[in-house]
């Protein structure tokens, strides 16, 4: 009887074993705890990425410890991770579109070949005295909100003059090149895809149909390049 009634109790065991579920516990560094079911999961992998010091509203940013106190997003805009190239803008304008070119530019008069808004010379259009995008223009404000917003040229030359940078052709195992910026003075890292060339808020001082832009080539890498304004561009927003 005793030997019928320890195998009811390991059979019981068994049962119990077999359904039970496992829960991976993942604790973060604000000490809260986050359970995950593993009954489907294959595999769990860590990856490094660029640095991420916090979330201002939906998006996280790096602090590299510029000495505005700039904090710069660690995607761009229209991009979930840092390896995307996100969404390409006008210089000036909000949306995307599938053509970027002179005809269909917003700020401009086609006709006439004269800038209508940001303009701060008679040869180039209607004279304004506007250097610096309207947040009403600005695409990382009209797309993230908050206080989130383009990068002037000086944040952008404080950015580049802030970091030490090293170009990769495969950014962790992603297959996707740009440049690594590391902080030089807290160490932090902030990655950019090589999308080309990155947005500036600031009209170019010298040729207003264009505006300032940030180089990100292989073998380019400047940051008080400019652009023509009707080109498509990245964003990389920044806020404080």
């Amino acid at each position: 009887m005793k030997k019928i009634i320890l195998s009811i109790m390991a059979a019981t065991a068994i049962c119990c074993v077999s359904y039970a579920a496992t829960y991976m516990r993942v604790k973060k560094n604000d000490g809260t705890i986050t359970k995950f079911n593993t009954e489907n999961v294959k595999a769990v992998t860590v990856e490094e990425t660029a640095t991420v010091s916090g979330k201002i509203g939906e998006y996280t940013y790096v602090d590299l410890g510029l000495p505005s106190g700039m904090k710069w997003a660690t995607c761009n805009v229209g991009a979930l991770k840092p390896t995307e190239a996100g969404d390409l803008f006008a210089w000036g304008e909000v949306t995307t579109k599938d053509v970027y070119d002179y005809d269909n530019y917003k700020w401009v008069n086609a006709d006439e070949e004269k800038m209508t808004k940001y303009c701060l010379k008679d040869q180039y259009g209607s004279v304004d005295n506007l250097e610096v995008l309207d947040s009403s223009d600005d695409a990382a404000k009209a797309n993230w909100g908050g206080t989130w917003r383009m990068p002037t040229y000086e944040d952008m030359t404080e950015l580049v003059a802030g970091c030490t940078w090293v170009w990769t052709d495969d950014f962790n195992g992603s297959g996707v090149a740009g440049r690594i910026g590391t902080s030089k003075t807290n160490g932090n890292e902030i990655f950019l895809p090589a999308t080309g060339y990155y947005w500036t808020s600031s009209l170019f001082i010298s040729s207003n149909d264009q505006a300032y832009s940030l180089y990100n080539q292989k073998v380019v890498f400047e940051s008080k390049g400019a652009h023509f304004r009707e080109d498509g561009a990245s964003v990389r927003a920044v806020s404080k």
